[in-house]
């Protein structure tokens, strides 16, 4: 049991090449949805991961106070990890974290107000400048300046609100529970926008994209890093004309195509986007001022279940989608189902990009909210939030084929995995599966 271990130093030192970091629910009646398993006494615990067999070694936990943790960041040259926190009641705070190469210890170097409220995704810029943060409950969006040489968060930069400063429709104290998807709970989660994730278009790094979980769209912004500003250039639905109760709630795109996928929570599916760069680049070009003339940068192409269809859709929501480093396989995880479906990338003339279901494999806990490849792409590790419990698995590249090497570590409401590789020196390049 992860509360009651020891952590081991003494792997550190000559094995450190990969580092998972499990974050911790801490806190339950303060969070949108409703956890099964038990409140995690410590937030953060760092293992070594033996990539031989994909053993996992219990480095350190975390010994500053540091609720609710919901969703980490590695940045790209330093040994900094982010990590913001989830309140309904409160704003979250976006922590920033040295991350010992030798030890893994996580020492905490900052912590800033987040903006809203159940703060639960942050990506970095290109130019690692600036971070983009979500928050859930009420929906904003902010910009945040970085410290260079720390990599601590600065300032904020600027916020969006897509409610315009209305108050939300639900109550953070008497609301529905968001791990729910019959109807009553479907209509509450979307009476209120709810944006769930940003991202930074792979291309230009300039098109902002937001799922907004409670409107069924993707919002989409003109980014201006030295503004520090996203600016609203239009919106377009996560699903197929007509749909309802879709849910989007995060957003990825392929490696090498012109394609991103979207996975819709309520409905358990996806939606495969194809990427437009003519429209792409008549935005970078219009700036600000061309907000109203935007025309949409993704064009739905298919959409795919990720749950068998003998499987009530009521009784699943869907939590991560991820591509493959490779670029040939798309996973969503299902809470409900508690699998994680593997989607073969078709590569064909007419088909680049479409996806077909290669597996599917249970994840041998409840509730995957979060699933994470190491490094090499070869091992994948689950949060199992409702058993307490993680496990890791081989993948098989060729196949896409799942198989549960048998390690499975108990962890109190683990609901993200974190997997990197830190940075030996100075300027020494990134290896992250995130």
């Amino acid at each position: 049991m992860a509360d009651n271990l020891a952590p081991v130093t003494a792997f550190a030192t000559s094995r450190r090449h990969q580092l998972i970091v499990i974050s911790c629910y801490t806190r339950f009646d303060n969070l949108a949805h409703g956890p099964r398993g038990r409140e995690a006494k410590k937030s953060l615990y760092t293992f070594w991961m033996d990539t031989s067999d994909g053993q996992l070694v219990l480095l350190s936990v975390v010994k500053e106070d540091c609720m609710n943790p919901a969703f980490s960041r590695w940045h790209p040259r330093l040994n900094v990890m982010y990590t913001c926190t989830e309140s309904v009641s409160e704003n979250g705070q976006i922590d920033t974290w040295s991350v010992d190469p030798k030890t893994g210890q996580l020492c905490n170097i900052g912590n800033f107000d987040a903006g809203g409220t159940s703060t639960c995704y942050i990506t970095l810029d290109k130019a690692c400048e600036n971070m983009l943060v979500v928050n859930y409950w009420n929906a904003t969006i902010g910009v945040f300046g970085l410290d260079k040489q720390t990599g601590a968060v600065s300032c904020r930069r600027s916020l969006y609100d897509p409610n315009e400063g209305r108050p939300m429709k639900a109550r953070h104290d008497a609301h529905v529970n968001h791990s729910e998807n019959d109807p009553n709970a479907q209509q509450e989660r979307q009476a209120d926008p709810h944006s769930h994730a940003v991202i930074l278009d792979p291309f230009y790094g300039r098109i902002a994209y937001v799922p907004d979980l409670g409107m069924d769209l993707i919002r989409q912004f003109y980014y201006d890093p030295e503004a520090g500003e996203l600016t609203a250039v239009g919106t377009m639905s996560s699903g197929p004309p007509g749909r309802k109760a879709l849910g989007p709630r995060y957003i990825e795109f392929h490696p090498t195509l012109p394609i991103c996928y979207v996975v819709n929570e309520l409905a358990s599916d996806i939606s495969v986007f194809e990427f437009d760069r003519e429209a792409t680049e008549a935005i970078i070009r219009g700036g600000r001022q061309g907000a109203s003339q935007a025309q949409p940068t993704l064009r739905l192409v298919q959409s795919v279940r990720t749950i068998p269809d003998a499987f009530p859709g009521e009784a699943n929501t869907c939590g991560r989608v991820a591509v493959h480093s490779s670029g040939n396989f798309v996973l969503v995880s299902n809470r409900g189902h508690d699998s994680i479906t593997v989607f073969r990338v078709h590569y064909t003339h007419g088909h680049r990009g479409l996806l077909s279901v290669a597996v599917t494999q249970h994840t041998r806990g409840a509730t995957p909210r979060h699933f994470q490849f190491d490094s090499s792409g070869q091992w994948l590790i689950t949060a199992n939030q409702d058993s307490d419990n993680i496990s890791v698995f081989r993948f098989n590249l060729a196949t896409g084929k799942l198989e549960w090497t048998g390690n499975e570590y108990e962890v109190p409401s683990p609901n993200f995995v974190c997997s990197v590789v830190p940075h030996q020196s100075a300027g020494e390049g990134p290896r992250s599966s995130l």
